[in-house]
């Protein structure tokens, strides 16, 4: 299927100190972001530009939407491929370069999912299936560096299995 679909939020910017931007720390870079219906987002910018680090900001949120494009298209790959996922965790890396200018861009992100499957004849299809979700994810596709992927795929460990091995 073929289409087209429209994502629209509302970013307000609520770092206002009294003097607006009157110098360049002379105010906050908080922001709330907000979708129709879902909670709002407390952001800022990253605290090397002056930013609150409790807050997500714009490279967090890149590399999150990296991360849960590639897990959800992966997710689907594998069930195409038969394939059971039982746990998926990624720890997903960014690397920003400055530019001297005063910008710069992001050169590359690499993923690192570990993925547990149900059982060992689905692991091909499981490390295969990275390939796949590649070319599905939405977000990868409309980015301007690589995003490269350091997976790992084993066997989860069946209860009855995880019972007789003892307490780790």
């Amino acid at each position: 299927m073929i289409g087209e679909h429209r994502y629209a939020l509302h970013s307000r910017w609520t770092g206002n100190r009294g003097s607006g931007t009157s110098g360049y720390r002379d105010y906050d870079r908080a922001v709330t972001i907000s979708v129709e219906g879902k909670p709002a987002l407390a952001a800022s910018s990253d605290r090397a530009f002056r930013g609150d680090p409790a807050k997500w900001n714009p490279e967090d949120l890149l590399l999150a939407a990296l991360s849960e494009c590639h897990l959800l298209s992966y997710l689907h790959a594998c069930v195409q491929a038969g394939v059971v996922v039982v746990s998926y965790e990624d720890d997903a890396t960014g690397l920003l370069t400055e530019d001297g200018r005063g910008g710069g861009s992001f050169s590359e992100v690499v993923l690192r999912p570990r993925v547990r499957v149900a059982a060992a004849s689905m692991i091909a299809a499981a490390e295969a299936a990275h390939a796949q979700a590649r070319e599905w994810c939405f977000i990868a596709n409309s980015v301007n560096f690589p995003v490269r992927h350091e997976a790992q795929v084993t066997v989860a460990v069946p209860v009855s299995d995880a019972r007789a091995e003892g307490p780790a």
